[in-house]
């Protein structure tokens, strides 16, 4: 299958946030422009040139200076055809007019921003360098501008937060006629602050019963709303689905170019070497800058078909998996789906599997149940 997507890492932040685990550095003191350099040579390299979806994430893209975004931006429209959705990452405090301009110039036409919470004292908690009125001001500079598709990020089952700090957020949101919003679970992650802080006893996280609540009302909210849920933390207006995180989840291929990125192309997953400065060097060693590599057996791509597609509201194709794998789903995992039916917890509908609303509370315990023993 031909890929038709790319991920464009940009390892760079003004301020580490206390839960983050992506591959990420503060700015200050970085070789940026080295390492855009050489992000842009390892694309040029690639061959890749027609694209359907690019998606350029971080770190924080939008740390760049203006001159650096604009260096970027000009290679990537050089380099690369994008026919569909391209996509970009983005702080609001970062989101000037002139970034924003520049941003629709280079046919950037959806904005990802990373709001977590409207409110003030979670933000802090977050180690987040906006306030509420950058988030205001971040969506009307965007809307001036006319970006078609504007999604926000927002956090759950954060330490201090309640039920009411949550409905508050997604209220504010959800009166700005957002186009998407994704909302994912407070997890904590080895090597972040919040790990640390919390095996040291100095961080509370409240109990898994009131994330649980949170999601729950999370889902029942959008019902209400003009945005509709189409993967379990995704919900968009219609024609906002992010087409390019679609990709992910229909477990298809795409590249991965940027320090610590990780792509699946041709049968083979890898993953970038992290550093800056050890990507920088085997770029101008002229070597690939893989730092894993490996070829996941049938089983193992049956499994990720599995617990990628249940995410979808829409679910796994059973005709799909059948032209992937040239067995039945049922062949493969007929006991377990029985099983998981029989709980409720999974539907058969129309050619598809796709979890219940019950299952999707407790989706990590379904993805479970179709890993294969080898």
């Amino acid at each position: 299958m031909e890929v038709k997507s790319a991920y464009i890492h940009i390892p760079f932040c003004v301020r580490i946030c206390t839960y983050c685990d992506f591959n990420k550095y503060f700015i200050h003191n970085q070789p940026v422009d080295e390492y855009l350099d050489c992000l842009i040579k390892e694309m040029e390299d690639s061959k890749v040139r027609d694209l359907e979806t690019a998606f350029v994430g971080g770190g924080t893209p939008t740390a760049l200076s203006y001159k650096q975004l604009e260096k970027l931006l000009t290679a990537i429209t050089r380099i690369f055809n994008i026919s569909g959705e391209f996509s970009f990452e983005a702080n609001p405090d970062e989101l000037t007019l002139e970034k924003v301009q520049l941003l629709k110039q280079f046919g950037v036409n959806r904005l990802s921003m990373g709001v977590q919470s409207f409110k003030p004292e979670l933000l802090d908690v977050l180690g987040r360098t906006h306030n509420t009125s950058d988030i205001y001001n971040a969506v009307t500079n965007a809307r001036k501008v006319g970006i078609p598709s504007i999604s926000l990020d927002l956090m759950y089952h954060l330490p201090t937060q309640t039920l009411d700090d949550f409905q508050d957020s997604l209220e504010k949101a959800l009166a700005m006629d957002i186009d998407h919003i994704s909302s994912y679970g407070l997890i904590l992650e080895p090597k972040t602050q919040f790990y640390n802080m919390y095996k040291k006893g100095k961080l509370k996280i409240p109990n898994e019963d009131i994330g649980e609540e949170m999601y729950e009302y999370l889902v029942e909210r959008m019902k209400q709303s003009s945005l509709h849920q189409y993967e379990i933390s995704n919900f968009g207006k219609k024609g906002h689905e992010s087409e390019h995180n679609k990709v992910y989840w229909k477990n298809e291929g795409y590249y991965g170019f940027g320090a610590g990125a990780s792509g699946y192309v041709n049968g083979e997953r890898y993953s970038n070497v992290n550093p800056v400065n050890h990507y920088i060097k085997k770029i101008q060693n002229n070597e690939r800058p893989i730092l894993e590599s490996t070829f996941p057996t049938k089983s193992e791509q049956m499994e990720e078909e599995m617990f990628l597609g249940l995410r979808m509201n829409q679910g796994v194709s059973k005709k799909r998996f059948y032209e992937k794998f040239n067995q039945s789903i049922e062949e493969v995992y007929g006991q377990t789906i029985l099983d998981l039916k029989q709980r409720e917890l999974i539907n058969d509908q129309q050619g598809y599997l796709m979890m219940t609303e019950r299952g999707k509370v407790i989706g990590n315990y379904i993805f479970e149940a179709f890993l294969l023993n080898e």
